[in-house]
């Protein structure tokens, strides 16, 4: 219970958010037809490649 505690707050973070908001608003446009798939598959692509390298960041070691 714990750690589903731990994984559910980490979804909370403002860049998790930014990044759900912006996925779907472009899918919506997408849909609706005022956006060209390619451009929103572009634009997409490039949120979650940045959502996706955030998250594995990984702090170097201080030498």
């Amino acid at each position: 219970m714990e750690e589903w505690k731990r994984n559910l707050a980490a979804l909370l973070k403002v860049k998790t958010i930014v990044t759900l908001v912006v996925l779907t608003v472009f899918a919506a446009l997408a849909l609706s037809g005022a956006l060209q798939p390619e451009f929103v598959m572009s634009i997409v692509t490039m949120v979650v490649a940045f959502y996706f390298g955030t998250q594995s960041e990984k702090p170097r070691p201080q030498a």
